[in-house]
């Protein structure tokens, strides 16, 4: 890794509504981001179309963290921040045209472009929260530039392709991480953005291609055109929605979601024949629910570039998907033979190194994503070295009947309560642990007290005089 001095630790979490993903990266100083731990719970009715509902997503979240924080690599240091992916139904994108007259030819700056980044933030109302302001083109005395700093004019001009979402997102995101964890959130992150800028080429970006998140309860579609995002659309339809046809062939939502990753099929099954399985499955009827929501889903997907204001011929870097939908058997093949345009599955680019073993790129491109776009941004810190400070026990660790008074009987405190409470009761314990030690290391930093220093002073004065009356 190198000078592990200038290493940076970012830490970074996405929250879906299947599931909770955390990942810790650590960056060197050549750039290179190396994915050192993974962690992901499963979450049920929490978190809808991208937006939490139930701050106990807290308790998910914190288990995630305390497995995080005992990797090897991360381990003894402690979670203090975390940068956030955004996504979901509310995410919105418009394109605003914003200029700037100079008083005279003057060399063009970025805090030029950032004034005119400012300016299109403006734009958007307050009942929206603006969450990224990515340039698409910029014009400079009326001739087009694709960078303008360094170059003189007196007229500046850009198209900038706003990204908005509710405020009712990041606030529950401040009370879950915030409030509830007591973690600093050092940036949002657009999700979609994110993971499209790992995985594009730059040639898909510039010629112009279509990137697909396929997830459980929405299906986000970002079109890029000259190498920015120029129109972002999300779905409220996703993977999930094809297990609950399932379930209306009378099976649990757990079992309809094992049957469609296991059976699952989203190409046309005409002409094959009815196959009662072992355990009494009918592929047959099972796969022709798979494919007719599967159908639907490609359809939704096709018509983006229309409302784009754009034709097929015009996005010949084809389509790009990841997400978790995407690895239903036949979906990319459906989706390319309906669109007659090429489909690839996106995975981390070469700047990215995965070191947990456990992890394979393409199944975490959300939370990856959140990382390496985190790595380009001003730097914050997301960990602490934490040391171990021993306990003081007077009585050699015995912990029976004679505990420290401060101790909870497990027993009794999971009485009258959910496991939920439980959980978060011990989180609470072990946050206070951390703090407890963290202040007996600051205390050892600051040297003695004013007392202990006067104490020393005279300790020193009485060993000088019965040194003088030795001597004498």
């Amino acid at each position: 890794m190198g000078d592990k001095s200038s290493e940076r630790y970012i830490v970074a979490f996405e929250i879906g509504s299947s599931k909770i993903r955390g990942a810790v990266g650590v960056v060197d100083n050549s750039g290179v981001v190396d994915i050192v731990a993974t962690e992901e719970e499963k979450l049920t009715d929490k978190v809808r179309y991208g937006c939490i509902q139930n701050v106990e997503v807290s308790n998910a979240l914190g288990r995630v963290v305390d497995r995080l924080e005992a990797y090897p690599r991360v381990d003894p240091r402690e979670i203090t921040g975390a940068y956030v992916a955004l996504g979901g139904r509310s995410l919105q994108i418009k394109q605003v045209d914003v200029s700037i007259s100079l008083p005279a030819e003057i060399e063009i700056t970025r805090p030029l472009i950032n004034d005119l980044m400012q300016q299109a933030a403006a734009t958007i109302g307050s009942d929206r929260d603006v969450v990224d302001v990515v340039p698409v083109r910029f014009t400079v005395d009326n001739k087009a530039q694709n960078n303008p700093i360094g170059s003189y004019g007196q007229h500046l001009g850009a198209r900038m392709s706003v990204v908005s979402c509710m405020p009712q997102i990041k606030r529950m995101l401040r009370r879950v991480i915030g409030e509830r964890l007591g973690l600093d959130i050092n940036g949002y992150i657009t999700r979609p953005l994110a993971e499209a800028e790992m995985v594009l080429t730059g040639d898909e970006r510039r010629l112009g291609c279509m990137f697909v998140d396929f997830g459980a309860e929405t299906t986000t579609v970002a079109i890029y055109k000259g190498g920015a995002p120029v129109y972002l659309a999300t779905l409220p339809i996703g993977s999930r929605n094809i297990t609950m046809d399932l379930c209306s062939l009378n099976y649990t939502e757990e079992r309809a979601e094992d049957i469609k990753k296991s059976i699952g099929n989203a190409m046309p099954q005409e002409g094959t024949k009815r196959r009662n399985a072992g355990d009494g499955i009918d592929y047959t009827e099972v796969n022709n629910y798979v494919h007719a929501r599967a159908d639907e889903i490609v359809a939704n997907i096709m018509a983006q570039p229309e409302y784009a204001g754009m034709r097929d011929t015009d996005l010949p870097g084809g389509i790009v998907i990841v997400g978790g939908g995407s690895r239903l058997r036949g979906f990319n093949e459906l989706l390319s033979q309906q669109s007659k345009m090429k489909v690839r599955i996106g995975a981390p680019t070469a700047a990215v190194r995965i070191s947990d073993g456990a992890v394979h790129g393409s199944d975490a491109v959300d939370v990856i994503s959140i990382v390496v776009a985190a790595a380009d941004m001003p730097g914050s810190e997301c960990v602490t070295h934490v040391e171990e400070v021993e306990e003081e026990n007077p009585r050699n660790g015995y912990d029976g009947m004679y505990s420290d008074e401060n101790d909870d009987h497990e027993e009794e405190s999971r009485i009258g309560r959910m496991d939920d409470d439980f959980s978060e009761d011990i989180n609470e314990k072990k946050r206070k642990e951390k703090e407890k030690a963290k202040a007996k290391e600051k205390e050892k930093k600051k040297g003695p007290s004013f007392i202990d220093n006067i104490r020393q002073r005279i300790s020193n004065m009485l060993s000088d005089t019965s040194d003088w009356e030795a001597d004498e």
